[in-house]
């Protein structure tokens, strides 16, 4: 299940305080920007809200990482979670099986990035396409959300992450087209 929120700017982050886990609000409190804190409360708070939906889970949940930093929580192995943040939403997916989120405001086209991380057929895609923004940002969170399912972080060989895969892959634009994201269900 996606939890989505997009409006970053009406989140009281002072009132959210109480309702993070001590684990949380610490690492909340040490980023300097409040939108930054905001960022890291609301994506908790997602969590949260999803795990008492689709868990009946009432009790603040505490995380453990994995090899390359990919979090779990500690005392429900078979939850699978993941979340992502841009500077315009904050999306958290759960699962029954590995999951990973991606989500990326958009931002200029900048063509050494392209040509940097994605393969030739993928900026053929992106020239061909009547938005090279979007597209771009709509590959690049697809990419993104894989690596984070595997639990791998971002892999030398980030231009042929999609090659071969056979995960199930979800892209969506907002209406607005103010941000893109992918979510990637494992097996």
């Amino acid at each position: 299940m996606v939890y989505l929120n997009d409006d970053i700017d009406s989140f009281d982050f002072e009132a959210s305080l109480a309702k993070l886990s001590s684990q949380r609000r610490e690492q909340a409190l040490r980023f300097r920007s409040e939108r930054d804190r905001k960022l890291c409360a609301l994506a908790y708070i997602l969590l949260c809200e999803g795990l008492r939906k689709e868990y009946g889970i009432t009790e603040l949940p505490l995380f453990d990482y994995g090899e390359h930093g990919k979090p779990f929580i500690i005392g429900h192995p078979d939850i699978h979670f993941n979340i992502s943040h841009c500077r315009e939403a904050v999306v958290c997916v759960l699962s029954d099986r590995p999951v990973g989120v991606d989500v990326e405001g958009m931002r200029g086209y900048r063509e050494s990035l392209v040509r940097y991380t994605m393969n030739d057929a993928e900026i053929s895609e992106i020239e061909q396409s009547a938005c090279p923004e979007i597209e771009f940002i709509r590959l690049w969170t697809r990419k993104e959300a894989v690596m984070k399912c595997y639990g791998s972080g971002i892999t030398n060989d980030i231009k042929h992450v999609l090659e071969h895969n056979s995960l199930e892959t979800t892209t969506i634009t907002s209406a607005d087209n103010r941000y893109v994201y992918s979510v990637c269900y494992g097996n």
